[in-house]
């Protein structure tokens, strides 16, 4: 029997596509990887508030009984432009907000969210009031995301969004990360791991998701997750 770590819930946010969870690990046993999913997290935990950066593998909190994180999620392509940074240069990172915003905000909103009585509220309207102030996205992200994880090619991808290969490699890295090819294959893999754990087979996950067959399905996740299939499927 696998011991579950975490406590772990979430809900929309009234921010557009943007999810406020909270996780709290309730037993020290170890953390169930974040996988990576082309977003970014503004969080908040033990009175710090932090930028979890978009991920190409897979991420293991903290696992001290009791902590507790709580986080803002954005889709994919959101949050540079909120939080004021191009998203490659927080791939694969934790970064303090401090290191971005100045001192004095980061531990004035920290202080705000760590007083609160409703901390997942507190944490989404500092990322509302930024929100308000800041630049929207680019709607073209939108359509690239949309054309990537329904399978479209990368060329395929540029073309739709009436743009060259290289403008869409540069846009990409600023506001995912990564180039689009990696975005692609991240996504693929998020979608096949949720027709996995409906229950279908998962030679039949594979082809309807994009793989050429089982054990590429395999191949990346094993990749991007560190782990088997078989085993992310069980702990999950």
């Amino acid at each position: 029997m696998v011991e579950v770590a975490s406590r772990y819930r979430e809900r929309p946010s009234r921010l557009t596509d943007a999810v406020v969870w909270t996780n709290t690990n309730a037993t020290g046993a170890p953390a169930l990887p974040v996988l990576p999913d082309g977003c970014m997290d503004l969080l908040w935990s033990e009175g710090r508030l932090l930028v979890a950066g978009p991920d190409t593998r897979a991420y293991t909190a903290d696992g001290a009984v009791g902590r507790r994180w709580v986080g803002i999620r954005f889709a994919p392509g959101t949050a540079p432009s909120l939080l004021g940074v191009p998203a490659h240069e927080l791939r694969d990172r934790r970064v303090e907000l401090a290191d971005l915003w100045s001192a004095a905000t980061a531990r004035r909103l920290a202080e705000q969210v760590g007083a609160a009585r409703d901390q997942p509220a507190a944490l989404e309207a500092i990322a509302l009031r930024r929100a308000y102030e800041a630049e929207p996205p680019d709607p073209i992200l939108r359509r690239i995301v949309g054309a990537l994880d329904a399978g479209w090619s990368v060329a395929e991808t540029a073309d739709a969004a009436g743009l060259g290969a290289r403008v869409l490699h540069r846009r990409s890295l600023a506001a995912f990360g990564y180039g689009p090819k990696t975005l692609a294959r991240i996504l693929r893999l998020q979608r096949a791991l949720a027709v996995a754990r409906s229950g279908v087979p998962l030679a039949d996950t594979a082809f309807r998701t994009g793989f050429a067959d089982q054990a590429h399905l395999a191949r990346d996740v094993r990749e991007l997750a560190g782990m088997r299939l078989s085993e992310l499927l069980t702990r999950a």
